[in-house]
């Protein structure tokens, strides 16, 4: 905690002693009344605290996961509730996630995924430079053996220098297919 924080946790504190000071004060007469409903309103703030820090958790298991739709020639992929498309595609046999970006002009890996996906991250030569919108970054330009459902063979990539959260799904790998569609909140990539 900084200092900011503590202040402002004393000052709640305070405050929060001096309501309840008046409160018992006035209330003498019924204090066992009084201290029952102030238990009953301890476990509702508790309560919403903690439905409050657990709502991620609570939300991926409530709502209904993504599903992939695919056929002999077609991919469809729901919007994510973060209003991205997500796909997790088979990288040499190894499932990695990643997220769709046509801005992106390549499959971009993250160092991780790259290395559970069998790449030699150690000895990869950072000698390329990506443009992102938290400015450059190093790559090392790869070519990955294999790629998605089709099986595509020889697909460009690379793999980031830098932190990043998420492997990226660049034009590389949808230049592959014959239209790139989004229609009813589902990215629909055809061959």
């Amino acid at each position: 905690m900084n200092g900011d924080q503590i202040a402002n946790l004393a000052y709640l504190g305070l405050l929060g002693g001096a309501i309840a000071f008046y409160y018992f004060a006035s209330n003498r007469q019924g204090l066992g009344k009084t201290l029952q409903q102030l238990m009953l309103w301890a476990l509702i703030f508790i309560g919403v605290i903690a439905a409050y820090g657990m709502w991620g958790d609570i939300r991926s298991t409530v709502i209904p996961q993504q599903s992939l739709s695919m056929s002999d020639n077609q991919l469809q992929v729901p919007r994510s509730a973060d209003g991205h498309y997500y796909l997790t595609l088979d990288v040499n046999e190894t499932p990695v996630r990643f997220m769709v970006d046509t801005g992106a002009s390549m499959v971009v890996l993250t160092k991780n995924d790259a290395a559970k996906a069998g790449l030699d991250v150690g000895n990869l030569a950072f000698w390329g430079t990506a443009m992102t919108a938290n400015g450059p970054v190093e790559i090392a330009p790869v070519v990955l053996d294999r790629l998605g459902p089709f099986s595509d063979r020889d697909v460009r990539a690379s793999v980031n220098g830098g932190e990043m959260e998420q492997s990226l799904l660049g034009m590389s790998y949808l230049g592959l297919f014959d239209s790139v569609q989004i229609r009813n909140d589902r990215l629909i990539l055809s061959r």
